[in-house]
């Protein structure tokens, strides 16, 4: 979606306020989620953009009559404070000293007899409840209410971007096998059913893709699986004869997505059901027979899906071949070009794309591209737009996110480039946070250690420093599926009543450490690893991580006496293997040149 100018977000609000007094509705929530408690979504459900101007792929809006909120992490005050000037919603930085969680401003506006209205098959289970717990029984929750839907006139429909099959040879496994082994789980747990209606969960376990949400390749669907048969509601249009034929011989009938609801309650009438609160919607729970027996835990595919397998290991290594391949030809032909011929952030981000394009089995991004030059790097989750789209010149720092998808796996990655001279304190900085990157890639670690463990290895540097970077230092990251996978990840904290999950051989997930000073420049360093079993002894079994990344960091901007004797064998070694793994995928010319800035210290 374009940018929305703040005199229309207000007109936006007021049309919404009218519709709000129309229903007996003292405050609207406005979350981020579809159905299906996604993280990204497509165009049809973001309904938070299209009432805040807002488009950060994190947030939740609150509309009074007299005011209005938005809150949202640190990835993306920045970006907020500049998208909502004007239109009259106040940012709410969450987890900053002073200010209040969302559920804590409603529980003070709304009165014993107000009412909270949402659209329950957006807000989570998980949240209602916590919205219940706060708000109390004097405040009326009704989540029958689409009212972003009654005043958006030309809102998109939902997609129907066709459904393909992932080949046991890049899953590793076949859906019958999957399906066996969570049927193995249920009856361990005594389970009838369990409802899924996470799109990852839902694509990993019947080894399907599909192109209804823009850069991750899922379909909108529901699942019901039973002892012996499963039920899959989706866009029956998106699907071939011979998948559907493939797929009833796994006994998974295929159903429209709109009978979803209907058929709840059939199907879960007297059975012990498996939901996952984190991951359906109030909706959900509201639609289901009194006389269901509902057990809540995690989804049965959360492990198995983040666990890679022997086969997933080692075509992910693959794409992290191809996609350094890529990358690699990208920074060569960027230092050869900025100061020679126009550059901008967005026709950068755009050749990089050019260059994946030509690696085999390439499907396309897994997120939108983050290149930020100069103060723009300092804005953590920067997306370029033709408004903000400005030129590179030959100094200061480039920070590049980007990321592909491959029928080999998910890549993610961060480099801070360098376009010209670099002063003495981007030096310090940059080799402060390549340390913590380099720290935590060698972690050595016992098994039990969960991601809050070893957050710290990658901070040190900067916390040596009283600085720090305002978001987590690493998430799960997919099969050629989403670029955000739980339940792993790197944080200095539980927030909230997260769980931590404990690291497991063959979990890939990102170590990104960063510094960012607002209005001068962002640095950041990302690569991906997969966890591995290391040596088993008298003391136990000890771990560690193979990083999966090829791509040289940046030479011109590490202060070398800066770094101890380990760092640089780990930071020589690390570039001899980006070397000898991608070099001979080059011509000569970015060959010499990749030899030059590999070369040891």
């Amino acid at each position: 979606m374009k940018p929305i100018d703040s005199r229309i977000v207000r007109e936006r609000l007021e049309a919404l306020r009218s519709k709000m007094k129309e229903n007996g509705v003292d405050a609207y929530l406005v979350v981020t989620d579809d159905f299906h408690a996604s993280e990204y979504v497509c165009d049809h459900f973001k309904c938070r953009e299209f009432i805040s101007g807002f488009d950060g792929s994190a947030g939740t809006v609150v509309i009074l009559q007299e005011e209005a909120g938005l809150w949202t992490d640190g990835r993306y005050f920045l970006q907020a404070e500049e998208e909502l000037k004007g239109t009259g919603i106040t940012l709410y930085r969450m987890m900053e000293e002073g200010v209040p969680e969302m559920e804590e401003f409603l529980a003070k506006k709304l009165a014993d007899g107000s009412t909270l209205g949402f659209d329950g098959r957006t807000v989570s289970s998980s949240l209602f409840r916590k919205l219940r717990k706060t708000l109390g029984d004097g405040v009326k929750l009704s989540m029958g209410l689409d009212l972003i839907g009654e005043i958006w006139k030309e809102r998109p429909a939902l997609p129907m971007k066709p459904v393909t099959e992932l080949v046991v040879s890049f899953a590793g496994k076949s859906r019958a096998d999957k399906l066996s082994e969570i049927r193995e789980r249920m009856q361990e747990k005594k389970l009838d059913c369990t409802v899924i209606a996470s799109l990852d969960d839902i694509a990993w376990l019947l080894n399907l893709r599909g192109g209804d949400v823009l850069y991750n390749p899922v379909f909108l669907s529901f699942l019901i699986v039973l002892q012996d048969e499963a039920f899959l509601y989706a866009n029956t249009k998106s699907f071939n004869d011979e998948i559907i034929s493939r797929l009833n011989n796994d006994k998974v009938q295929l159903l429209p997505y709109e009978d979803f609801y209907q058929a709840l309650s059939a199907h879960t009438e007297n059975k012990r059901v498996l939901i996952d609160p984190a991951r359906v919607t109030a909706a959900i729970i509201d639609r289901m027979p009194a006389s269901a027996q509902i057990v809540e835990e995690s989804n049965l595919t959360l492990l198995p899906k983040a666990k890679k397998n022997s086969t997933e290991v080692n075509n992910i290594k693959e794409a992290h071949r191809k996609d350094g391949v890529a990358v690699t030809r990208f920074l060569y032909w960027l230092k050869h070009h900025v100061g020679k011929e126009p550059v901008t952030e967005m026709s950068a981000a755009k050749k990089l794309e050019e260059f994946r394009a030509q690696g085999e089995n390439y499907r396309g991004q897994s997120f939108a591209p983050i290149a930020g030059y100069g103060a723009h790097g300092a804005i953590i989750h920067y997306e370029a737009t033709a408004e903000t789209d400005i030129p590179l010149e030959a100094k200061s720092f480039l920070l590049l996110d980007t990321g592909g998808q491959y029928l080999e796996g998910t890549t993610d990655i961060t480099r801070t480039i360098a376009l010209g001279a670099v002063t003495e304190e981007q030096k310090k900085l940059y080799t402060a946070v390549l340390r913590g990157n380099l720290a935590l890639g060698a972690a050595k670690f016992k098994y039990g250690c969960i991601g809050l463990n070893l957050d710290y290895l990658a901070r040190a540097p900067l916390w040596e420093m009283g600085m720090d970077y305002n978001h987590g230092t690493g998430h799960g990251v997919g099969y050629f599926l989403n670029v955000h996978e739980g339940p792993q990840g790197f944080r200095f904290k539980l927030i909230g009543n997260a769980k931590e999950q404990t690291l497991e051989e063959g979990m890939v997930i990102s170590n990104e450490p960063g510094i960012y000073l607002p209005g001068q420049y962002g640095i950041r360093i990302e690569n991906l690893m997969v966890a591995k079993n290391m040596e088993k002894n008298e003391y136990g079994q000890f771990m560690g991580f193979d990083t999966l990344t090829l791509v040289p960091y940046e030479r011109d901007a590490i202060d070398v006496p800066a770094l101890t004797e380990r760092e640089k064998i780990l930071l020589n070694q690390y570039h001899q293997t980006v070397y000898e793994e991608i070099g001979p995928s080059l011509t000569p010319e970015e060959r010499e040149w990749l030899s030059d800035v590999t070369k040891p210290l």
